[in-house]
């Protein structure tokens, strides 16, 4: 956990002055409480991140529950109303902005929330909604409103998202 927490710090423009920074601090304290077994020690544990939680949430302006899966290295690039459902899985080395909302779609089930590719790029006020899948090394463009799942290396732009596939190179690659 500690080296995850460094990485974290590392990972943040502003160090230990960015609110993503101290979002992810209070997540990364938080998550481990998830795979307790001791009952007293996970209740007690339970208040102690709920009132570290609602603080953080206060201060910064990001959701980030326990009970989503965060990959290392999340970089956080503006702070302010971002917001992650708690059934929510994000891989290693994504950047995320300000204004983001990844959650589920329809209330009659609630736990279907996307799954983030490794190196993933959010752009600020991007919907991410219900159970779809955004592939390895996706762009979400600013605003998108994205439905369904976005291949690797794809971008998705507009309301609703429209994907569009990065063009080859001459030689191929």
């Amino acid at each position: 956990m500690i080296r995850l927490i460094i990485e974290d710090l590392k990972t943040q423009h502003e160090g230990i002055l960015s609110q993503g920074f101290w979002a992810l601090l209070c997540y990364r304290l938080s998550h481990p409480r998830m795979r307790c077994r001791i009952p007293v020690v996970r209740h007690i544990w339970f208040v102690l991140n709920c009132i570290l939680r609602k603080f953080a949430e206060m201060a910064t302006g990001i959701m980030l529950p326990e009970s989503a899966v965060i990959g290392r290295r999340l970089t956080i690039e503006h702070f302010g109303t971002i917001i992650i459902h708690g059934s929510v899985v994000i891989g290693d080395d994504c950047i995320i902005r300000q204004g983001v909302t990844i959650g589920n779609r329809h209330m009659d089930k609630p736990m279907s929330a996307p799954q983030l590719g490794n190196r993933v790029q959010v752009g600020a006020g991007a919907k991410v909604l219900g159970a779809i899948s955004i592939g390895d090394d996706a762009v979400i463009g600013a605003n998108a409103v994205v439905l369904k799942d976005v291949p690797a290396s794809a971008v998705a732009v507009g309301i609703p998202a429209q994907i569009r596939m990065p063009k080859l190179s001459a030689a191929g690659s």
